[in-house]
């Protein structure tokens, strides 16, 4: 099978929307189309540095999908991608469509000058993780989050 890793279009909305039910559902976090039209507009926003890739099949069935943005580093006093979402259909996992996927995303670091692109996964992500231990380094930061007060 041959893919292709593109650049999310507006006319990929119903595929996007798809796979990213799909992402919501194995992070059992709810998904309705308020959080939807927001993502999408993030992505098509030209003052928000968020981005899309997609990827389809020889068919042109979408089969992937990756969110990541710019995200200042302050002791590097650079700006560092983060990579937010990543899905792959669960038919298609195991295809190398998530390493062509790494390559996009690598080729988009370079082209905005992103010295690296970070992200965190769930524990118990252990397929993606073992993708995670192949293609990057993993690092030694642990991950928190503090509630806004209420």
């Amino acid at each position: 099978m041959t893919y292709t890793i593109n650049a999310l279009q507006l006319e990929d909305r119903e595929q996007w929307q798809r796979l990213y039910y799909g992402y919501a559902e194995f992070y059992q976090v709810p998904m309705n189309q308020k959080i939807l039209d927001q993502v999408w507009s993030w992505i098509f926003a030209d003052d928000q540095p968020f981005y899309a890739l997609i990827a389809k099949d020889e068919k042109g069935q979408a089969v992937g999908l990756m969110h990541y943005r710019g995200m200042p580093s302050p002791l590097r006093g650079a700006t560092v991608g983060f990579l937010d979402d990543l899905y792959v259909d669960p038919n298609t996992r195991g295809s190398g469509v998530v390493d062509l996927m790494f390559e996009r995303l690598q080729q988009q670091a370079k082209a905005h000058s992103w010295p690296f692109v970070r992200w965190i996964t769930a524990e118990n992500n252990y397929r993606g993780r073992a993708v995670y231990d192949r293609l990057a380094e993993k690092t030694q930061w642990q991950t928190y989050q503090l509630p806004a007060a209420k």
